[in-house]
């Protein structure tokens, strides 16, 4: 995972929380989803939680993309950046299948 600041980062702090709380979020479905998997039986009530956490990540993700596009700041740093609408993704990605 890249974890080198953004420039959106240091500049909107907005932009800032709102990342963080996506990465909290992709964490703890990751966690949850690897202790899960590692059980023999999973029970409906954890692929329901499963569930539920990937909707709290895919919710938390839509509002950091959704600011990104509408915040005048963040805009114009992706403008600068060379138009990477989503400058930090990279630091949530780390190219793991999910099933």
């Amino acid at each position: 995972m890249n974890k080198e600041p953004s420039v959106k980062m240091a500049l909107c702090g907005e932009y800032q929380r709102l990342l963080e709380q996506c990465q909290s979020n992709l964490e703890i479905w990751n966690e949850r989803r690897a202790e899960i998997s590692n059980s023999r039986m999973i029970k409906k009530e954890e692929g329901d939680e499963l569930l539920r956490l990937q909707a709290n990540f895919a919710r938390a993700y839509a509002v950091l993309q959704h600011h990104s596009k509408e915040c005048e700041l963040c805009e114009l740093v992706s403008q600068l950046e060379g138009g990477a609408a989503m400058d930090g993704w990279e630091s949530l990605s780390d190219s793991t299948q999910y099933v």
